[in-house]
């Protein structure tokens, strides 16, 4: 794994999994909506 690639793919990461951790309980939250009606 070279070094420099890590460095461009941590942030992206980071973003990523932080946008997943945000919109997750909203998701699941719609989900249990549906599934209530």
């Amino acid at each position: 794994m070279d070094f420099r690639l890590l460095i461009v793919i941590a942030p992206v990461l980071i973003a990523v999994s932080w946008a997943v951790f945000r919109i997750l309980p909203a998701a699941l939250n719609q989900i249990q909506g549906m599934l209530d009606k």
